[in-house]
């Protein structure tokens, strides 16, 4: 499975977190700036959002959560006491999410199959894609222990230039990547919406998406992303030509590259 080229995908985060996120991810969606959605399990607006996005169709991924508590109430105290051992963790340092800690795998399995069960439950269907709060779904348990089923699609690290990052950071990225791309489909180059100056940032990512697909994250909830999306600046950025697609698109088997 891989994801067609010369794409863009502008994919909003947090989907049904609160009923202000959904909201104003709702209507950057409308005025066609926002194309896709990570949507949150078991949280406050979390049932609200995915009866939104079934009545739109509006595509929804699964964001994976091991770090922010769940806010729908009725969740179990066993399923908060798994989450609060991995944010206990995953939260303590920096490099926390490299290490695979042999103690919490059947947290891991746990936590992460609840939302997947919530998934099936809300939107009627298989998550097609993961990606994760604070990018947790690329940590060791998750990658090591091959917790997300093969085939489907898994954000990338983000994508930097040379010069951004040191080169461990570099090398590691680029590890890890070749890691997801023998098993998992990914987009050519993931992005940050932010930060929004100088411009030519910006211009430089859209212009990638001619040749390449290209996701960019952003979280309207965000006074200033929410702005810059609500007030169409995006689609003023973008060349004439870019194909901002309304869904992440599927085809036959291909690995990406390691970018």
């Amino acid at each position: 499975m891989n994801i067609e080229a010369g794409v863009l995908i502008i994919n909003a985060d947090d989907w049904g977190r609160d009923c202000q996120t959904t909201d104003r991810t709702l209507e950057c969606v409308r005025c066609g700036t926002v194309s896709a959605v990570s949507a949150m399990m078991l949280m406050k607006d979390s049932e609200r959002a995915a009866r939104i996005a079934r009545e739109q169709r509006i595509d929804a991924g699964l964001h994976l959560n091991f770090t922010t508590p769940f806010s729908e109430p009725g969740v179990s105290s066993v399923l908060l006491e798994h989450q609060h051992r991995l944010s206990s963790f995953l939260r303590a340092s920096r490099l926390a999410q490299v290490v695979f800690h042999p103690g919490l795998v059947r947290s891991f399995r746990y936590v992460l199959a609840a939302q997947q069960d919530e998934f099936r439950r809300l939107y009627g269907a298989e998550p097609r894609r993961y990606d994760g709060h604070h990018h947790m779904h690329l940590c060791a348990n998750v990658l090591v222990g091959r917790l997300l089923p093969a085939g489907v699609v898994v954000r990338r690290n983000f994508s930097f230039q040379p010069g951004e990052k040191w080169f461990g950071n570099h090398l590691y990225r680029r590890a890890v990547d070749s890691f997801l791309a023998r098993r998992y489909c990914l987009t050519d180059y993931f992005f940050s919406l932010a930060p929004l100056e100088p411009p030519n940032r910006l211009q430089t990512i859209l212009s990638l998406a001619r040749d390449h697909t290209v996701e960019v994250e952003t979280h309207p909830i965000a006074p200033e992303e929410y702005r810059f999306l609500a007030g169409g600046k995006l689609l003023r950025n973008a060349p004439g030509d870019l194909l901002v697609a309304p869904r992440f698109l599927l085809g036959g088997h291909r690995q990406q590259s390691a970018h």
